[in-house]
């Protein structure tokens, strides 16, 4: 599961493509209101990000378009996709800070031992960026956090339907994914 947008790929493409990337891109846009104060050097990236959003809500949710049933539902379901994914990366940033604090250091000092400026280190906090792998291997091997809280393991839909007709197609019935991992699912 994708658990948030990067900034510098939305503004690289220019474009949001659907109601998830809208909602998602929304999101960073609350984000960056509350981050510009302490760096204003996000100010002209959240001005492109909004430009963005204005341009896809122009083209999608304008007094001409036809706004069906199917897609006020597929705005709900990204709606609540964006959510959740959102409280995950809430979640995970207050784990990470209870552990950094516990640890007698802070932001910036993970930021050194990650190899990041304190500005950067900001960004991947605060979800405007996101955090590489190897760097949420290093504060799970550094600060013992399970991993589900520092990387999202939930399957979506799609690929849980994928995985059932592929387990069948192959005749395995021993090889199952658990109830739970049936039913969770943030889409």
């Amino acid at each position: 599961m994708k658990t948030q947008i990067d900034l510098k790929q939305i503004l690289k493409k220019g474009a949001i493509s659907d109601e998830i990337g809208l909602e998602r891109a929304m999101i960073l846009d609350r984000k960056l209101r509350l981050l510009v104060k302490d760096h204003p050097e996000l100010t002209d990236q959240r001005k492109q990000l909004r430009a963005i959003i204005k341009e896809y809500e122009n083209e999608h949710w304008n007094k001409d378009s036809i706004v069906s049933d199917e897609k006020i539902q597929e705005s709900d379901l990204a709606e609540f996709i964006a959510e959740q994914e959102r409280i995950f990366l809430e979640n995970r940033k207050n784990i990470i800070k209870d552990k950094i604090s516990k640890h007698g250091i802070n932001q910036q000092d993970l930021g050194v031992i990650l190899g990041h400026g304190k500005s950067y280190m900001s960004e991947l906090m605060n979800g405007i960026s996101p955090f590489t792998n190897r760097d949420l291997i290093i504060i799970h091997r550094l600060f013992h956090i399970k991993l589900e809280n520092l990387i999202p393991t939930v399957i979506t839909q799609k690929d849980r339907s994928k995985i059932k007709a592929s387990i069948l197609k192959i005749n395995k019935p021993s090889l199952k994914l658990a109830k739970l991992d049936l039913e969770k699912s943030f889409d």
